[in-house]
């Protein structure tokens, strides 16, 4: 399986900025093909915040684009999320994403999350 550890949130002004990490391990990390973000907002469903492959395509939300950067360093198996210019909206726990796909099923593995709180 894949286990998947994040850090870096916290409370920060709007303007600032914050770097999340998400470490992955277990027997099957080999297989991952794609490694997020995504945040959920308190009375809202889970988005989308940036994907990356392991050849280094990346996808981002319209609403990050230009502020954040999403990162990966396979020798470290983690992923990374440089967030600038944050802003209250941006306020949401974050989760890392890991998704493997074997021949058309998707299996998605989920860290615990990680609170970022933008104050105004």
């Amino acid at each position: 399986q894949v286990q998947l550890v994040e850090s870096g949130g916290g409370l920060v002004q709007a303007g600032g900025s914050l770097r999340l990490s998400c470490v992955a391990s277990g027997s099957i990390i080999f297989s991952i093909n794609t490694m997020g973000w995504y945040r959920q907002a308190p009375g809202k469903q889970r988005e989308l915040v940036a994907t990356i492959t392991s050849g280094g395509s990346t996808n981002y939300a319209d609403s990050v684009k230009g502020r954040f950067t999403i990162s990966r360093d396979n020798s470290r198996n983690t992923v990374y999320l440089q967030m600038n210019n944050l802003k209250p909206e941006d306020t949401a726990v974050y989760y890392c994403n890991a998704a493997r796909v074997v021949i058309v099923t998707r299996y998605d593995y989920w860290g615990q999350g990680t609170q970022v709180t933008v104050s105004s």
